[in-house]
Formats: structure tokens, C-alpha cells, sequence
């Protein structure tokens, strides 16, 4: 398999409670040369900056401020939050955000909450451009880890990105998640290739390695190339066995 794209390794979901320092040299040890996370405000960037350093490694992606672009009530607090992630971002030449959008809510007119969500991107994508940061939103899945969640297909996700037309902003396509969302995951994810700035991988049912269940990963990942993507597949899942067996697993895939 060509290595168009890189595999990266989300320490947070694979190791779990396993400081840092340790997590980042397993993850060099199998063969892997990014990593990436959830939250930065959470955690010593002084000490994953030299983890990074120590083995070589590229920070691939963490996230911004879990606050909802779904309701406008909350977009300064949302741009806020953002403000302070680019800045983060910077610090630890990290070039990508993720950004999950909010909860559905009740009442309010889906149409309504996706304009909102428009809205709130395009009045964030100047710091994102000014910053040389790309946020990618995230959809989900209801059906079994994310009840009530709004954005659960990428068809609208897509959508909501070519509104607010811009270079810097783009979908995560979490492969596990839209397996259960929507399926046909190759044929979607190709289609779209260009407006998609991260992906993420994990083995359905279970949300575990990705040598387990349903999903052909060897196959998808040969779509993915063939598509001409260039960025980082982000394996992020609970693993059943020793991590750096699963981990070791797929580095041979790549």
C-alpha cells in the first residue's frame, strides 16, 4: 500500500490513562510517525511537545472547545474557544482541529440549526485561514454512541462545508461512525475526497481494532489512496488486546 496518506494514533482513546510519554513511544515503536489527541486544555503541552520531539513525531490533529455551533446563543463562547485552540494549535504545530458541532435541539427546526451551524463557521473561517489552520467538523453516530447528537451524516456535513466555501474548513470522516450512520462508506468518502481534511478508523460492531468486525480496512485505505488524499487517517478505538499489537498489525497495512 502506497504511502500517500499516513497513518496517526489517538492516544487519548488507545491508551487511555497511560501518561504521555509512554503512549508516544509505544506509538513510534510500531513503526508510527504522528500522533494526535482530544483535548489540549487538559493536558501538559510542555511535556507532549517533548514526547513529540523525543521520537520524531508530527502532532496530526486535537480538538477545539466542545461548545455547540448548533445554537447561535453560543457562537462567541464557541469562536472563543477556538481563538484559544489556534493558538494552542500553533504552539504545538499542529495543523488540523477537529470540531464536533453541538446536540440537536428540541424544537428548533433542523434547518434552522444547520444555518446556525453555517453561520458560525464562515464567521470562523478567517481566523482558521489567517492562522494556516484547517477545522474539520465531525459527524456521528445516534444510533449507538451519540444519541441526540446533530450532524450524523456527511452528506450534510459536506454540505454545510461547500456553504461555507472555504479552504480551511472540512469534514472529518469518521469511518466507524458512518458505517453506522449511513454505509456504502467507500463510495462517500471518495466522492467527496476534497472536502475531507482528516479521517478517523476504528473496527465496527464495537468500536475496537481495526482488524476486528465488518469494515475491510485494507480495502478502504486502498480507496482512500487511490482517491488521492494526502492527509492523516487517525486510528481511534478501545482496544481489546495489548495496543501495540493492534497498532503493529496495521502499521504493516501501510
Amino acid at each position: 500500500m502506497s504511502n500517500s496518506f499516513q497513518p496517526s494514533v489517538c492516544i487519548d482513546a488507545v491508551f487511555q490513562n497511560t501518561p504521555v510519554a509512554d503512549a508516544v513511544k509505544i506509538v513510534a515503536d510500531c513503526g508510527y510517525r504522528a500522533f494526535e489527541f482530544w483535548g489540549w486544555w487538559d493536558k501538559d503541552l510542555d511535556a507532549v511537545m517533548a514526547a513529540r520531539d523525543d521520537h520524531g513525531m508530527t502532532i496530526s490533529a486535537c480538538c477545539t472547545r466542545f461548545i455547540s455551533l448548533v445554537d447561535p446563543a453560543l457562537r462567541n463562547d464557541y469562536l472563543c474557544g477556538l481563538e484559544a485552540s489556534i493558538e494552542a494549535a500553533k504552539r504545538l504545530n499542529c495543523k488540523t482541529l477537529i470540531s464536533q458541532v453541538g446536540d440537536f435541539r428540541t424544537g428548533v427546526p433542523r434547518e434552522v440549526q444547520h444555518q446556525s451551524l453555517v453561520d458560525g463557521l464562515t464567521e470562523a473561517k478567517p481566523l482558521l485561514e489567517a492562522a494556516g489552520v484547517t477545522l474539520v467538523i465531525e459527524p456521528l453516530n445516534e444510533l449507538v454512541d451519540h444519541v441526540g447528537y446533530y450532524l450524523v451524516r456527511s452528506d450534510e456535513a459536506f454540505a454545510v462545508v461547500d456553504a461555507v466555501n472555504s479552504p480551511n474548513v472540512k469534514v472529518v470522516f469518521d469511518i466507524y461512525h458512518q458505517q453506522i450512520s449511513e454505509g456504502h462508506v467507500i463510495h462517500n468518502l471518495t466522492t467527496h475526497i476534497d472536502r475531507i481534511g482528516h479521517f478517523h478508523a476504528a473496527g465496527n460492531p464495537g468500536r475496537h481494532e481495526l482488524s476486528r468486525g465488518e469494515l475491510n480496512y485494507p480495502q478502504i485505505f486502498d480507496a482512500i489512496r487511490q482517491a488521492g488524499y494526502n492527509g492523516y487517517v487517525g486510528l481511534e478505538y478501545w482496544p481489546l488486546a495489548d495496543p501495540a499489537e493492534g497498532l503493529c498489525e496495521v502499521a504493516k497495512w501501510f
